[in-house]
């Protein structure tokens, strides 16, 4: 099987996308780390228990991971890929990139 392929979303698609309903933000990032901060709006779904037939369904929405830096969102990217869903994006630089362009977060 060849590798998947995992698209990258800048934060600034993905805040847009959540404003008007049509991505999914999926949050792979464990629960000590979620009760700190998380991006408004997100889905907790922590790679460490992490399994591909039990994600939500996006009902229409783009599914897009997202995790502290973006290295985990590509592993769930893959792991959902492989599990045969059709879930390919990922944003890039996770939650440090979406603070870094200046946008809210919220208490866990």
């Amino acid at each position: 099987m060849s590798d998947p392929a995992v698209e990258d979303f800048t934060v600034e698609q993905v805040k847009a996308g959540l404003e008007d309903g049509s991505i999914l933000l999926v949050d792979v990032r464990e629960p000590n780390e979620l009760a700190v901060e998380r991006i408004p709006g997100a889905v907790d779904f922590p790679l460490s228990t992490f399994d591909p037939s039990a994600l939500p369904d996006p009902e229409g929405k783009r599914l897009v991971f997202t995790c502290r830096s973006g290295r985990r969102s590509v592993a769930a990217s893959k792991a959902a890929q492989e599990a045969g869903l059709p879930y390919d994006a990922h944003m890039a630089g996770g939650i440090l990139a979406w603070k870094e362009a200046g946008f809210d977060t919220e208490n866990g």
